[in-house]
């Protein structure tokens, strides 16, 4: 993947300079040429094609101490929030 994207950035670099070189061209013109055709349309599917890595990522389980625990586990025993009240017999 990472191929596509340095091969797509060179081929819309090389139009960019020839933007910029050409006899009606600017560097104005160059700039929205790379911008427009090489950076956003390559960070938007850079972005779609990353979204299952990120999804795996946030569902998996947590890391602490080296051991697998689930996020709202600390390693305590759970208990209340409130003590119960005591009731003579």
């Amino acid at each position: 993947m990472h191929l596509l994207a340095i091969g797509w950035l060179y081929v819309v670099g090389m139009m960019a300079a020839v933007e910029a070189a050409g006899p009606e061209g600017s560097l104005a013109g160059a700039l929205l040429t790379f911008g427009l055709y090489g950076l956003l349309p390559l960070s938007i599917g850079w972005y779609v094609l990353a979204t299952p890595a990120r999804r795996a990522r946030r569902r998996a389980p947590t890391r602490v101490h080296g051991s697998v625990t689930q996020p709202d586990e600390g390693g305590h025993a759970a208990r209340d929030a409130v003590a119960p009240e005591r009731e003579e017999p």
